[in-house]
């Protein structure tokens, strides 16, 4: 009875776990020697994963389904490359013909002599000759020697690799982000279960209370029916925070890409995330911001493969130096086949394509100066971003310590009306108040730690660390 009301309801340190509390860390502690283990492969449907933050953002960042869905964007990127890069490699080809043709004699365009006397050899008119039947084997081979052009398509290719596999990061780092903020919504869950469990405890411990004073002849009929509309509210409440936990896990296995039949247990607590009392210096932070931000390296990898791209449309102008072979045996059956051949060196010049390649040229410049008015857009969001969370940061670390201070006034408030109430100075009306006070004022303190937890991600993720979170 006395720990229900002195407990502050949250997961602590041992000597301030709550009866609730001290079970679910009975529970969690025997699964927690495996969390290493258990994240380096997707868990089977009904095993039992017990993950922190920093499992919880790497898992999520290695097979989330926006992550996967970045690297292979990232993967069609590089196949990308092996194709611009056919056009500067040989190419060969092979076939086998049989074919039977006829002919027009008068479309041959000769007319061939005849002896005197004799009838022309084809009718002046035209005749049908054949048919031929022919079996045709060839090999032919072409390769570009010198094409400048095909060279700048796929150096572009290459740049627009790199702006992938930097989109990749990004999409690694959202996919982080989003798990993070389920799994403090599933801690903020736990801990508001193991709060109404407490309120539930202390609403239990006042009906009986009341019940007992009303049998004594010290109490009234109207503190039993206060305790027990508190004792309902109370059981009501407690059944939305069992639901909003159940809630909040499905969504923290969606975000990580696992089979929602997965058993999911959380290693930290609110109160055992990272809280420091000072913060970065905003400056330094913005510092990383700009160099390890993946969306950053992906807008000047794009700005790069533009500036490729116009370079390799401008490249077309110029000659190309190409080699090109044909050899085989053809003949009227396989038997009597004779080796035919033609070769050549081809230099090809485009002289003029009706300014299409100008009109592409000024397209692709029109990209290149979005792709880096986004480019440095993004740069001064940066700054934005790691500033906005500093002062997030910031706020609600007193956020914190205001609300810790409250909780502990409202434990104080409700131990004094208990004493009142129990020794018969006054009716339990001041005792469900401050009841109530202190339900509030643990939801306060839950919002302020998760307000805090949940900047401390956004500053992280605005520095490009979003994957590193511990």
């Amino acid at each position: 009875m006395t720990t229900a009301l002195t407990s502050p309801a949250l997961p602590n340190v041992p000597r301030r776990l709550g009866r609730s509390a001290l079970v679910l860390a009975c529970l969690v502690a025997p699964l927690a020697l495996s969390a290493q283990d258990s994240t380096t492969a997707n868990p089977a449907p009904g095993q039992t994963l017990v993950l922190t933050l920093g499992d919880a953002v790497r898992l999520a960042a290695r097979q989330s389904p926006t992550a996967e869905t970045g690297r292979l964007r990232a993967a069609e990127a590089r196949a990308r490359v092996t194709q611009r890069r056919a056009d500067l490699l040989p190419n060969a080809s092979a076939s086998a013909l049989r074919s039977g043709r006829t002919f027009n004699t008068v479309t041959f365009g000769i007319t061939l002599p005849s002896a005197p006397g004799q009838p022309p050899l084809f009718d002046p008119n035209g005749q049908v000759a054949g048919p031929v039947v022919t079996t045709d084997l060839r090999a032919r081979a072409s390769v570009n020697v010198v094409d400048l052009a095909a060279l700048a398509r796929v150096r572009a290719a290459q740049a627009a690799v790199r702006a992938s596999d930097a989109d990749a990061e990004t999409a690694s780092e959202t996919a982080a982000a989003q798990t993070a903020a389920a799994y403090l919504r599933a801690l903020r869950a736990d801990a508001e279960l193991v709060a109404r469990s407490d309120d539930s405890t202390l609403a239990a411990d006042l009906l009986s209370i009341a019940r007992s004073t009303l049998k004594a002849g010290t109490g009234t009929g109207l503190d039993v029916t206060r305790a027990e509309a508190q004792a309902a509210g109370v059981r009501a409440a407690l059944i939305a925070a069992r639901s909003e936990r159940s809630r909040a896990r499905l969504e923290l296995l969606r975000t990580m890409g696992i089979s929602l039949d997965v058993n999911v247990e959380l290693a930290d607590s609110l109160d055992q995330l990272a809280m420091s009392d000072s913060l970065p210096d905003a400056n330094e932070a913005t510092e990383r911001a700009l160099a390890n931000r993946p969306d950053l390296r992906a807008a000047n990898a794009q700005y790069d493969a533009a500036k490729r791209s116009i370079r390799a449309i401008q490249a077309e102008r110029l000659p190309s130096f190409g080699l090109f072979g044909d050899q085989g045996a053809i003949g009227l059956n396989a038997k009597h086949l004779l080796n035919t051949y033609d070769w050549g060196v081809q230099i090809s010049l485009p002289l003029f394509d009706g300014l299409r390649r100008e009109g592409r040229i000024e397209e692709q410049r029109a990209v290149t100066n979005e792709v880096d008015v986004r480019r440095r857009d993004l740069r001064e969001q940066a700054g934005v971003d790691v500033r906005s969370a500093l002062l997030d940061l910031g706020a609600s670390r007193e956020q914190v310590d205001a609300a810790r201070e409250r909780v502990r006034l409202a434990e104080q408030e409700v131990s004094q009306a208990r004493e009142r109430f129990t020794a018969g100075v006054g009716g339990n009306a001041d005792v469900v108040t401050a009841s109530l006070g202190l339900t509030a004022a643990r939801n306060q303190l839950l919002d302020a730690l998760t307000l805090f937890q949940s900047a401390r991600v956004s500053l992280a993720r605005a520095e490009g660390g979003a994957v590193s979170i511990r």
